[in-house]
């Protein structure tokens, strides 16, 4: 990714900061690059090192040490760790801070929430990193006048590529019960032709991605391992592919892969369904991709 000059900034804005070289902005699918530098427990840290070749890593940057929000994230993301690791998720939190200031911050996360930071602290002491990847917001400046780093958060696949990326603002604390439910709808999607609908979660049904025929689909799940939902728009239609087909959720760590189809029965489960499934409307889906509604 090839630096870019960026153009001064007005006069009210730090000096520092005016005919830097910084990089495009980080977009979904990208290789996110190898940190190198110092983490709270590492004088030698390098993100793909710490990650290896088989983990997902979760990323999340905050624009200085002892901020009440961050704190309080840290903490949560602490006592979510061993659910994290229980996924093949490694942690990694990212500061403008130097080791010593992380070290004592960790002090204070561990007071005030209870949380044992177990993962990495990566320390951006000179905020070099942050300005290189693109996360400095110039609209939100700190006492010194030095813009505060954006409060991105990634999740990275084991090829380092980005799978997730959220960016919150400075007043606005993370979700870490949606950041666990996103990490499981990407684990369930990553190998297994299959997405998550709307509200999901884990034991729902997952719906089968659209790229695939009926014919694919039933080699795929089984002739009886999924639903085609009837809809009006494909009433009385014999088509090669259903837009809308639901399978029972594969758990995050199946890879239908290694799986012969089922010849179970499905059984469906999910709340966006309830409406379709259970109404008298709706009589049949046929299997060759017909559907009847009366």
């Amino acid at each position: 990714m090839p630096p870019i000059a960026e153009p001064s900034t007005s006069s009210s804005r730090n000096t520092m900061m005016e005919d830097t070289i910084r990089y495009p902005s980080l977009n979904l699918h990208d290789t996110f690059p190898n940190l190198e530098g110092e983490s709270h427990d590492n004088p030698n840290f390098e993100l793909y090192e710490y990650l290896g070749n088989d983990s997902w890593g979760l990323i999340f940057m905050h624009p200085g040490d002892f901020t009440p929000v961050c704190t309080t994230e840290l903490g949560q993301a602490a006592l979510h760790s061993h659910e994290f690791k229980r996924r093949g998720i490694k942690l990694v939190g990212f500061s403008c801070n130097d080791v010593e200031s992380h070290l004592s911050w960790i002090k204070d996360i561990e007071v005030a929430t209870g949380g044992k930071v177990d993962f990495p602290m990566f320390a951006d002491k000179d905020r070099e990193v942050s300005q290189n990847l693109g996360l400095l917001d110039m609209t939100n400046l700190n006492d010194k006048g030095l813009p505060m780093t954006v409060r991105s958060l990634y999740i990275l696949k084991p090829d380092k590529t980005i799978a997730l990326m959220m960016a919150y603002p400075a007043g606005s604390g993370r979700n870490f019960d949606e950041i666990l439910r996103v990490s499981d709808s990407l684990l369930r999607t990553h190998n297994s032709q299959v997405a998550t609908p709307v509200n999901w979660r884990p034991g729902q049904d997952v719906i089968v991605n659209f790229p695939l025929s009926n014919a694919q689909a039933d080699a795929k799940f089984g002739p009886n391992g999924y639903k085609i939902i009837p809809l009006p728009s494909e009433q009385g239609k014999t088509l090669k592919k259903n837009y809308l087909r639901v399978t029972k959720d594969p758990g995050p760590f199946l890879d239908r892969k290694t799986k012969k189809p089922s010849n179970k029965k499905y059984r469906g489960e999910g709340a966006f369904l309830d409406a379709a499934t259970s109404s008298d409307v709706v009589k049949s889906s046929g299997r060759g991709g017909k559907c009847v509604i009366s």
